[in-house]
């Protein structure tokens, strides 16, 4: 997914953004200093990349609700945990996607 693709579809209905970074990252308390800004892409919802991975399908769909008629952009830093996180979602059966340019795009193209 391209930067502006997800700036043009936040807010729809049946997509979920993802911040796969920690708590702390997604907060703005914590991150890389090549960033102009620290935070989030606004409606993201957090879950840590170490914790995904440690969730059953189950515990997914409790987190994300249930992967019918739902798409999962996910998103990091760089792309790269997020990308990890596309294949944990796809084998638990949602239609994800990876923001490749991650906050790291994000927090230079975005003004909020």
């Amino acid at each position: 997914m391209t930067h502006d693709e997800l700036a043009r579809r936040l807010g729809e209905d049946g997509l979920t953004v993802l911040d796969v970074r920690s708590p702390a990252e997604y907060a703005g308390e914590l991150g890389a200093p090549c960033d102009p800004r620290q935070g989030h892409i606004p409606g993201a919802v957090n879950l840590d990349l170490q914790v995904l991975m440690g969730l059953d399908r189950e515990a997914l769909r409790e987190r994300l609700g249930p992967p019918e008629g739902r798409e999962v952009v996910a998103y990091c830093h760089s792309g790269s945990r997020s990308a990890l996180a596309v294949e944990v979602l796809r084998e638990a059966g949602y239609d994800a996607r990876n923001y490749l340019g991650s906050w790291h795009e994000w927090s230079r193209a975005r003004e909020e």
